[in-house]
This record gives structure tokens, sequence and C-alpha cells, in this order.
């Protein structure tokens, strides 16, 4: 198949402007504080909120906890992944 034609899942989502209770206080602790916009990647789970949080605790430990990697490493890791899985952002 050819690489431009793929299919692309697509998740339904709460813009920010429309969550209320459990996901508005998910994505505030999730965007960004100047902004207030949440990333992509954290809104595909706006239709259960605790798995954002959970996503968020991942993405956290992941990046920022003690490891044998340094977190120039970890970064590295990331785009590499993201460009093979042809993530835009």
């Amino acid at each position: 198949m050819n690489p431009s034609k793929r299919p692309i899942a697509w998740i339904d989502t709460v813009a920010e402007a429309d969550a209320a209770g459990d996901l508005q206080r998910a994505y505030k602790r999730a965007g960004d504080p100047k902004s207030g916009k949440v990333d992509h990647i954290m809104k595909i789970h706006s239709l259960h909120p605790a798995s954002l949080i959970d996503h968020m605790h991942l993405y956290k430990t992941l990046m920022y906890a003690e490891s044998p990697l340094s977190r120039v490493q970890r970064e590295m890791i990331a785009v590499v992944v993201s460009a093979i899985n042809r993530c835009e952002y």
C-alpha cells in the first residue's frame, strides 16, 4: 500500500470549549498553561477522561522519571518513533 494513501483512524473528540466535569478538569491538567490548548494525542481520550490522566502519568514517568536514558535520548527515541508512524506533531 502506498504510504501516502494508508487509512487514518478518526476518533471522536471533545473540544476544550465543550468540555465539562471530569473532562474539563483533565483538560486543565493536560493543556498548555498559557493557551489552554490540549494536544491531539491527549484529546483522543476525551470520551474517557480517566484514560487521559493515565496517559499523562505514563508520559511523565517515561520522559522524566529516573532512568539509564538521558532526557535527550528519550526525546530522540520519541522523534524517531513519531517519524516512523508518520505522526504530524
